[in-house]
């Protein structure tokens, strides 16, 4: 690798990137813990993401070595790699929590579907890349293609949420490249159309009652409604200041559930308080911008879909999981990038991060 490159890469988004995952191990140190009597027990969670961590930023050293350029040969491949582990999840998946999306590899488990999200980015930005005028109908189906066929097969695992995260993103990035005004239309007109379907065919019972329950938590507090209604009561009760570093009651208590995963804002924001969740917020904030400008600053059409892609794949994670928690949006088992516990999210966050900054420091190389 030139080392000139090293003059260009973006070190505001490192830094973002590095106090966010700091932030994140020590929430969930914090989350791990349980008040017992005069003392605490500590959960292992906090370890496995150190450990998971350092593999990450290896992940994302190793994405930044090489031209990304090259990813476009390797789109193909890789996507039907990701196939091959999607079908493999049903025949020898591990199943958790009553749903089967994880391969278990002896001494680590991986989730396919965390793998397919990066094969679809690299896919779409392809095919997305080969043309400059607004797209058509041939290449819009193309590139739907691209993110139903492992939906299909996300979905019957089953993973609404990685699903519904999988056409965000491409929607994303099929409206920065550019649709074809009439095309546009016609999907905005489906979308209703398509809403009765999803409840009646493609969702499963406590799926829908998720929904239910997100209109009105009441009908069900000891059971749909407990999560919504302990994270309320945990940033709640964090007012202005918060409660301090593992003071938290609703967390060291266990009242509120999966605390180290979909929910641990909501234990940042019962320890840290309003000001503490606005410094969060403003630190993602500064954290997606970064992302952006870099696809903005990106010679290349290929370079600059893909981070656009990478950008929604984050944006999409921090609104929803952010909303899932104030009781804005249904639970639907997004995590929170950095802050969430998650072995093969956490590696594939820095590898996609390693791919934006590799996009960054090629920026002056070459011309489009």
């Amino acid at each position: 690798m030139d080392k000139r490159l090293l003059y260009y890469i973006n070190w505001g988004l490192l830094a973002y990137v590095l106090i966010l995952y700091l932030l994140g191990v020590g929430n969930l140190y914090s989350a791990s813990s349980t008040r017992l009597g005069s003392g605490f027990a500590v959960a292992d969670f906090y370890q496995k993401q150190l450990i998971w961590g350092v593999c990450g930023i290896g992940g994302m050293l190793l994405a930044m070595t090489f031209d990304y350029r090259q990813l476009r040969n390797l789109a193909w491949p890789f996507f039907l790699a990701s196939l091959v582990l999607l079908c493999l999840v049903p025949l020898v998946g591990k199943k958790v929590y009553g749903a089967t999306r994880w391969l278990s590899l002896g001494f680590m488990s991986i989730q396919p579907s965390e793998v397919a999200k990066l094969a679809v980015l690299l896919l779409a930005a392809r095919l997305l890349a080969k043309e400059q005028r607004p797209l058509g109908w041939k290449d819009f189906l193309s590139v739907l293609a691209v993110g139903l066929v492992p939906s299909a097969l996300i979905i019957t695992q089953p993973d609404l949420g990685t699903t519904l995260m999988l056409m965000l993103i491409l929607a994303g990035m099929i409206l920065f490249r550019g649709l074809r005004g009439h095309i546009l239309k016609i999907c905005l007109v489906s979308l209703p159309c398509i809403a009765p379907l999803m409840w009646f065919v493609g969702m499963h019972d406590y799926q829908r009652q998720r929904i239910l329950t997100f209109l009105d938590p009441g009908i069900d507090p000891r059971g749909s409604g407990y999560h919504i209604l302990q994270s309320r009561i945990a940033i709640g009760s964090g007012q202005l200041w918060g409660k301090g570093f593992k003071e938290g009651t609703q967390s060291q208590l266990r009242f509120l559930p999966e605390r180290h995963s979909d929910f641990a804002v909501a234990v940042f924001g019962e320890e840290w308080g309003f000001v503490g969740c606005l410094c969060l917020v403003t630190l993602f904030c500064l954290f997606l911008l970064s992302i952006f400008s870099t696809a903005v600053q990106a010679k290349d059409r290929f370079g600059s879909i893909l981070v656009v892609g990478i950008f929604f794949y984050f944006f999409w994670q921090i609104f929803i999981n952010i909303s899932m928690v104030l009781g804005l949006m249904p639970v639907v088992g997004i995590p929170l990038p950095f802050i969430s516990y998650g072995g093969s999210a956490t590696l594939l966050n820095f590898t996609l991060l390693g791919i934006v900054l590799n996009v960054s420091m090629r920026r002056f190389m070459f011309k489009s």
